[in-house]
């Protein structure tokens, strides 16, 4: 199902397949074929959601990870495709909801979880700043230690928090989820492009930065975040970054 080294395939938007040691995890699933789903409320432009496809790529994988259930993050074709059995791990105001779904090995992580050999912790984040982020309400990521160490950050604006993970954890691996996602009014909700250069000064891990041309808010676009930073991974829809 996975090699012996860590690296993260992206599919879609935030639905990446994180690979570390022999465990494969499913993170975010978004599954929606495109245009099923109306453009986020109160948002720059009108396009339907989601923007693209996902690459026909081999999504097999031992456990889900969702970060927080906004709908571009796990919708409900995700739901129906995926096997209820599947172990499921979450945030812990969230796991109610997982059960209700029909999922029925749903592990909510309060701070650290072991699975087949990975250590799994989650981590903190803010969706946006300010009030802003305060309505968005809870936002995780998740850090995934084998021989090698993975870090996913989810849904967050560079802040201390972040910081203090890159320096406890010091990962091989940092999955960021760029876009800069905004409202009509407000500042960005994901990372931008000052964001993406702050992890990148704060580590020696390689940086993949996904969440990007697939929902009609994220304006930020791959073309721009590669010119405008260095050392970053930009993977197309599809794409592996292997360490």
């Amino acid at each position: 199902m996975s090699t012996a080294d860590t690296s993260v395939q992206l599919l879609r938007n935030a639905t990446v397949l994180v690979d570390v040691g022999d465990v494969t995890f499913l993170v975010d699933p978004m599954f929606s074929a495109p245009g099923e789903n109306p453009p986020v409320e109160n948002t720059p432009n009108e396009r339907r959601n989601p923007l693209v496809p996902v690459p026909d790529v081999d999504t097999a994988h031992d456990a889900v990870v969702v970060t927080h259930r906004h709908p571009d993050h796990w919708d409900e074709a995700a739901a129906a495709e995926l096997d209820d059995d599947v172990p499921l791990f979450c945030q812990p105001e969230e796991a109610d909801a997982f059960t209700d779904e029909g999922f029925t090995d749903v592990r909510p992580v309060e701070d650290e979880t072991a699975f087949e050999g990975v250590t799994v912790h989650r981590t903190p984040g803010r969706h946006g700043h300010g009030e802003l982020a305060e309505q968005m309400g809870p936002v995780s990521g998740f850090v995934f230690e084998g021989e090698q160490t993975a870090y996913v950050a989810g849904d967050t604006v560079w802040y201390e928090p972040v910081a203090e993970t890159l320096d406890r954890f010091d990962p091989e691996l940092v999955v960021l989820n760029g876009g800069e996602a905004q409202f009509v009014e407000g500042d960005p909700i994901t990372m931008g492009v000052e964001d993406v250069a702050a992890v990148r000064d704060a580590t020696d891990a390689a940086v993949v930065v996904v969440h990007m041309e697939a929902i009609n808010h994220c304006l930020l676009t791959r073309e721009e975040l590669r010119a405008q930073t260095e050392d970053v991974h930009v993977p197309k829809d599809g794409e592996r970054v292997q360490l």
